[in-house]
């Protein structure tokens, strides 16, 4: 792509992001979530690619499946992250009180082990329901949460992006250069976010039946530091309305012997919030992209 191109995609993008907060920032909650919606059910038609790889996916994780029914989850995908971008455009507009008053928690309990045991909590959640709003959960009740992000490819488009997770107060750390930040992080007992379910090449661990490449980073940190995995999800249950849901910690004595181990058991906790949720996880990704590529299966 050449130097003129990449401008021109940067402009437009930068144009949209801003257009969307206007738009977003004008609306109530539930009339932003309809025209998420409707931009999310835009993207279904015009994104042909992304929406055969959707479906795609659905139709390998869920062979039981009618073609009509991974298609209507496919569109509902689509419409789910049309609807979290206008949330997240939002975000000037929401309080910690809005946010508390809507949230409702599932698995407290999980996260209080986590939290007595000293050490630092490494949140493992994933491209799931809505992670925004976990991170502005965790900083409106009174706790500090570093969140890895990868850098968008327009950097003006990431400033604004950060710029509206400072408002919440999360702070973001840039995967490539995150490690001596977190365990710096982890020694002062905070709570790491981490999203854990992208393509690698690192591992691979069964995902939905097939083997899935998959990083080892949170496990590795766990094993060294003696911070607990905690798998953390937040997921949509209506108009501006959210559950978080906190599973027991993962190897919580840290006795497990190998990262590819625990990232397994990470792996299966993720599926079984997605087979309750499936519209609400980024199948537009390939996440066996590495697999297949390998003739794994």
């Amino acid at each position: 792509m050449s130097t003129r191109q990449k401008a021109l995609i940067n402009k437009v993008a930068l144009s949209a992001f801003g257009f969307g907060q206007k738009v977003f920032l004008k609306q109530d909650v539930t009339v932003a979530e309809r025209r998420g919606e409707f931009i999310g059910e835009l993207a279904f038609r015009i994104m042909g690619s992304r929406r055969k790889k959707t479906i795609a996916n659905l139709q390998m994780a869920f062979p039981e499946w009618s073609g009509a029914q991974c298609h209507d989850i496919a569109r509902k995908v689509f419409r789910h992250f049309g609807l979290i971008t206008a949330d997240f455009m939002r975000t000037p507009l929401r309080t910690n009180q809005e946010l508390l008053d809507n949230m409702e928690i599932v698995g407290f309990e999980h996260f209080e082990t986590a939290e007595a045991v000293g050490k630092g909590v490494i949140a493992c959640t994933a491209h799931m329901g809505n992670w925004e709003r976990f991170g502005h959960w965790v900083t409106a009740s009174g706790r500090q949460i570093s969140v890895v992000a990868r850098d968008a490819n327009q950097g003006e488009i990431q400033d604004r992006v950060s710029k509206l997770r400072d408002l919440t107060g999360i702070t973001v750390l840039s995967r490539g250069d995150s490690a001596r930040p977190i365990l710096s992080k982890l020694r002062k007992k905070e709570i790491i976010g981490i999203l854990p379910d992208q393509n690698s090449d690192e591992s691979f661990s069964p995902f939905f039946g097939k083997p899935a490449g998959t990083v080892l980073g949170p496990a590795v940190l766990h094993q060294r530091t003696g911070a607990v995995l905690l798998p953390s999800y937040c997921v949509r249950i209506g108009p501006g309305k959210y559950r978080i849901v906190l599973k027991e910690p993962v190897d919580l004595e840290n006795t497990m012997e190998s990262p590819e181990a625990i990232m397994a058991q990470l792996n299966l906790v993720l599926e079984s919030i997605i087979r309750e949720y499936p519209e609400q996880w980024l199948w537009l990704h390939d996440r066996w992209k590495s697999a297949r590529r390998l003739n794994m299966f």
